[in-house]
Parts: structure tokens; C-alpha cells; sequence
């Protein structure tokens, strides 16, 4: 593989932005230059992919995102020749970012949403699984045994304020226990006793009561007014009296203010959005089928389906199901439908290995980011031919009246279960199978471009300098976990560049300590100023990335005690960096650290082996050269 050019690169990739004009602020992380542009419009997205040394493109949280890998600081120092005004450090720098409404929304549902979405998609689906049980007559619902699984699976939807104070009060940077204290008086049993058709009233002010298990907004405006009355509390309560006063004060203001305003207020405005949604899927069935199932995963794609996440989650709890959910099974199989259609066409020997994987995470586990960004998008027909499926099989499960009664569930195989409340449940299935179908026939006639399915897999390439200098180096076989935790695979990473593998195959680690180490032998070939990100090279070539948590860029070393710098050598072990989780999480971050081998396509196999808790002497990825 040839070396990039990065120095002509720089002026190429400056010009395709827009130019030096459209440019307000400039910095990286790890693996991506961050651009915030004057307007997004004048970047030529495409012909940015096309450049020799660019993984791909990204937009997301008002930033124009592109994915270089491990040269980044390489390509950034050019470009900071041709924009000396810009980006003055390796990480956050420039006038802060102003981001639009929409952008500023869609962040704020997806911080506060994401910490919690695989609990929420388990216990969904364990009421569906239970649901189903009781239709079939497998077990009766006056049993005990049903009470406790009930209650296991419907709990954490029950109790979703006290869930939704955690993560908000994180986001908000306010006191997550402040927070619980708050939400849990919303959900207290003499409070929903009060919610009994009577009147009711605080110190002679008249009560609202409403139901708030389940609820939303509620305690999303509550929390953030907390935030507030906190900072205002600290400010003229002397030290000494300020660790007890102002949780005291705060939770003597927002209670009373919660139940008396924002709580019915907020209601109001949820229960209208789930009314409206609901309007447009009973009166006109098609145009919301069309829309949902052809457009969920571009949804995905720009992050705007956490809009939606919401409205559904209110759907529930308003009336007792969500109609959103009705097309989206089959705009998830579709897409998963598309890559398996490439998988079996194409004769490539690296696409069908990519392919593979992709398409059974889509149709088992609902995530799509692999088969989007991997195959389907880079070959466009196959994106699109998911669409059209996804859109017919949409329509046609919208006016089946596709619905599913438990939030946080997510669209794949397993997931059908979730989908039986539907009054025409045959009609649904029928769309979505016929949504497969659409994509799969479309994209095996169409998608695949006959250079594409008549590739040369086995046609040796020239062997690099660099492969032959690493040729008498003895080989790296595996690479251990850089931190004891919990392993996931990548493709579960709440990030679609590393969930993607557009950067290599790897795991994510959730972290129980702070202890970050080499998990390979070599050189660190990067070492963010930040401590968030290291890159080394093994002696024999391996390139791996242990990138410490996501978008943690923007603490800015915060939390972060790096033990080493670039052109170091490490052995297996070796401290990179410590790293303060409190302090990450309590700023609002995912501290999942990532691994992943960023020379992956060079090698002969790169294989994930993820199995649960792990520490840093377990193996976690195997390599073969």
C-alpha cells in the first residue's frame, strides 16, 4: 500500500471543505480531523471520501467530521500551515461551536439516552418474550412465577424518571442523587394514589397530578431547571453548610415546582406529540410507512432518529403502544438484506468477509452502522434498494397497524416477538419479509458493479517496505485487553466509525478500573496531548489504536494522567495512561475504550474474541498475519 501524500493532500482536502473561507474552527482527535464549517453546503462530501488517505466522512453534533486513522496529526499539521489562524492545539480549540436547534436537541436526547439504551432494549425484550408466552398459554398471568418475571422485565420502564435523572443530571452537570431524589417523589406511591380523579392542592395551590412512571420530558425539564437552582444555591451558601443545604433547598424547590408546572406542562406537550403521531399513522398509514421505513436508517446515519426516541418512549406511556416502531423492522431487515445480497454476489474476498458479519448483525441484533457504512452506502445501489424495500414494507406495516407495547426494543429477528400486539400482525410480517425480499432481489440484479463481483481476490499485492522491514520481527499473534472491564463487540460502540470497522476490526472495553496498558509491544507512534487516544506499531507491523472513551476529546486531558509519549517503546503491560472514570463519567462521557487495529486490511485475518469480563492479560483480539 502506497504512503499518503499528506502534504498534497492537505490543500486537496482544504479545497474540497469549502476553502480556507468556509472554515471556523479546526482541530482532531485520535483518528479525525473536526471541522466547523461557516456552511456545510459548500463541502464536497463525495469527492472528500474519494481522496487517497480518507476513510470516510462524518457529520454529527454541528461538526464535519473526517475519518483519516492513525495519520491524523500528520494531515492536521499540514493543514495548519494552510490555516495558521485555526486549531492551535490537538484538541478542542477554535470559537466553541454553535450548533442549530435540531443539532443541539438530537445531542441532548442522544447523551441522555445512550448510557441506558441496552438495558432498556433487554427488559423490552424480555415483556415481549413474556407476552408471547402468555398469548401461546405457556404460562398464566395469576401465577407467581409471572408476577416476579413481570416485574423483572417491566420495572425499568416503570421507574424510567429515577433512570432518566442519572443521565440527565450527568449531561447537565447537576447532582445525579439531587436528581433521583426529584424523580423519585414523581413516582412515589402516594403520589400516583393522588392521581385519583379528586382534586387536590399544595399550601391551597391547586394540584395536577398526573401519572409519571414511564414519563419522559418530566424529569428531563426538571433536572435541567435543577441545575439552576444548584448553582444558585452554591453560590450564596457559605461552604460549610453548602453539602447538605443545597440538596435540601433544591429538592424543597423542584418537587413542588415539578409537580406543580413542569410536570403537567410537559405532559401536555408529550401527550400532544404522541396524539399527533398517532393521527398521521391511523388517518393516513401509508405516508407515515413510507417515511419511517424508507427513511429510518438515514435517521441513524445523521443521529437524528434520538429525536424519535422520545416521541416513541411517549407513544408507551400515552397509549400503551408505539405505531413508529410498526416500520421499522423493515427498514432494519432491508438494509441487513442489501449486504447479504453483496455478500453472495461478489467475488472479493475482503468484501465477503465484511459483508457476512454485517448482514447477521443486522438481522439478529438490529445494528445496521456495519452493513451502512461498510458495504451498503460506499456502494450506493444497495443503500438505496434498502430504502425502497424499507419503504414498501413500511407502508404496508403501518397500515397493518404495526405496534410494539415495551420501549427500547430493537428491530431484528429476535425482536419479532415485540411486534404481536399488531391487529394485522400476518399483514405486518408479510411487509417486512417482503421488504427483505425487495432489497435482497434489487441489490443481487443491480447493487453489485461487475468489477465488483468479478474482483480478483487472490491476485498478490507487491509487498510494502514497510512489510519488509518488519519481515525477521517476530509476529504479534494477539493483542491483550489495554483495561480491565467488560468486553463488547465493536459494532455495539455507540460511535459509527468504530461500530462501522471503518477504522479496523476490535472490541470495546467498558472499564472497572482506570489503569489504561499497552496491550501489544512496539512503539507509540501517537500519544494524544489530551492522554485520550495511543497509537503503536509492533515490530512486525501491527498498528492498533486504544482510543479511551468517546468524544473525550473535549475534556481536554481532564481526568486523563498519561505515562508516555510518542516515540516511546512499550512492552505488553506497560502504563499509557490513568484515567479518572468518576470524573469522566460525571462530565458526561462514555468511557468505553476502544481497540481496534487500524492496519487490519493489510493483515490476513483480525478476529474480535469478546467474552465478557476481561482483564489486561486476556486475549481480545487474534491476529494472523
Amino acid at each position: 500500500m502506497a504512503k499518503t501524500d499528506y502534504a498534497a493532500l492537505a490543500p486537496r482536502l482544504l479545497e474540497r471543505v469549502g476553502g480556507e473561507d468556509n472554515v471556523s474552527a479546526m482541530n482532531h482527535c485520535a483518528t479525525r480531523l473536526r471541522f466547523v464549517l461557516k456552511d456545510v453546503s459548500k463541502a464536497d462530501t463525495e469527492g472528500i471520501k474519494a481522496l487517497d488517505g480518507v476513510v470516510t466522512v462524518v457529520q454529527a453534533g454541528g461538526q464535519y467530521q473526517v475519518v483519516i486513522g492513525n495519520d491524523v496529526p500528520i494531515l492536521y499539521e499540514e493543514l495548519t500551515r494552510l490555516l495558521p489562524g485555526l486549531g492551535a492545539d490537538s484538541g478542542e480549540s477554535g470559537p466553541k461551536e454553535r450548533r442549530n436547534p435540531l443539532d443541539a436537541f438530537i445531542g441532548l436526547v442522544s447523551a441522555i439516552f445512550s448510557p441506558m439504551l441496552w438495558t432498556l432494549a433487554g427488559t423490552g425484550l424480555f415483556k415481549a418474550f413474556l407476552a408471547m408466552f402468555l398469548t401461546f398459554g405457556w404460562i398464566s398471568d395469576t401465577s407467581d412465577t409471572y408476577k416476579v418475571l413481570y416485574a423483572a422485565a417491566d420495572a425499568f420502564m416503570n421507574f424510567l424518571p429515577l433512570v432518566l435523572a442519572v443521565t440527565a443530571a450527568r449531561h447537565f452537570k447537576t447532582n445525579q442523587f439531587t436528581a433521583m431524589a426529584i424523580a423519585g417523589a414523581l413516582v412515589y406511591p402516594s403520589i400516583i394514589a393522588m392521581n385519583d380523579g379528586h382534586s387536590h392542592t399544595f399550601m391551597g395551590i391547586p394540584l395536577v397530578i398526573m401519572s409519571y412512571t414511564s414519563s419522559v420530558l418530566p424529569i428531563i425539564v426538571a433536572v435541567w431547571v435543577q441545575g439552576y437552582v444548584e448553582r444558585c444555591c452554591n453560590r450564596f451558601i457559605p461552604s460549610s453548610f453548602r453539602n447538605f443545604m443545597t440538596p435540601w433547598i433544591t429538592v424543597l424547590i423542584m418537587v413542588p415546582l415539578t409537580l406543580l408546572t413542569i410536570g403537567p406542562v410537559t405532559t401536555i406537550i408529550a401527550n400532544g406529540i404522541a396524539s399527533g403521531v398517532q393521527w398521521l399513522f391511523v388517518t393516513v398509514p401509508v405516508v407515515g410507512g413510507i417515511v419511517i421505513g424508507g427513511f429510518w436508517q438515514v435517521f441513524v446515519m445523521f443521529g437524528l432518529h434520538w429525536g424519535l426516541v422520545p416521541i416513541m418512549t411517549q407513544e408507551i406511556t400515552s397509549n400503551g403502544y408505539s405505531l413508529i416502531y410498526g416500520p421499522i423492522e423493515a427498514a432494519v431487515l432491508a438494509q441487513a438484506a442489501s449486504t447479504l445480497a453483496v455478500m453472495i454476489r461478489t467475488r472479493d474476498k475482503k468484501t465477503k468477509e465484511l459483508a457476512g458479519p454485517a448482514s447477521l448483525s443486522g438481522f439478529l441484533a438490529g445494528v445496521t452502522e456495519p452493513a451502512i457504512y461498510g458495504i451498503n452506502l460506499p456502494r450506493r445501489l444497495p443503500f438505496y434498494f434498502g430504502i425502497v424495500g424499507g419503504a414498501i414494507g413500511g407502508a404496508l406495516g403501518a397500515i397493518a397497524g404495526g405496534r410494539v407495547e415495551q420501549a427500547g426494543v430493537f428491530p431484528s429477528l429476535i425482536g419479532v416477538p415485540a411486534y404481536l400486539g399488531t391487529p394485522n400482525f400476518v399483514l405486518w410480517l408479510i411487509g417486512v419479509i417482503l421488504a427483505a425480499v425487495t432489497a435482497f432481489t434489487l441489490t443481487f440484479l443491480f447493487g453489485v458493479k461487475d468489477d465488483d463481483a468479478a474482483g480478483e481476490p487472490d491476485s498478490p499485492a507487491a509487498p510494502t517496505a514497510a512489510e519488509d522491514d518488519a519481515a525477521g520481527a517476530e509476529p504479534t499473534t494477539a493483542a491483550l485487553a489495554p483495561v480491565a472491564g467488560t468486553a463488547t463487540p465493536l459494532e455495539k460502540v455507540a460511535d459509527p466509525v468504530f461500530s462501522s470497522g471503518a477504522l479496523g476490526s476490535g472490541v470495546g472495553i467498558l472499564p472497572t478500573e482506570g489503569r489504561v496498558v499497552a496491550p501489544v509491544a512496539g512503539t507509540v507512534v501517537t500519544a494524544m496531548d489530551s492522554g485520550h487516544a495511543y497509537g503503536i506499531r509492533t515490530d512486525d507491523g501491527v498498528e492498533v489504536l486504544i482510543h479511551i472513551g468517546l468524544d473525550t476529546v473535549n475534556l481536554k486531558g481532564q481526568g486523563f494522567s498519561p505515562k508516555v509519549s510518542a516515540g516511546q517503546r512499550v512492552d505488553r503491560g506497560d502504563p499509557l495512561v490513568d484515567v479518572d472514570l468518576a470524573a469522566v463519567r460525571e462530565a458526561g462521557y462514555d468511557p468505553t475504550t476502544i481497540l481496534v487495529v487500524t492496519n487490519t486490511a493489510s493483515l490476513t485475518a483480525v478476529v474480535p474474541v469478546v467474552d465478557g469480563e476481561v482483564t489486561t492479560s486476556t486475549t481480545v483480539i487474534e491476529i494472523d498475519h
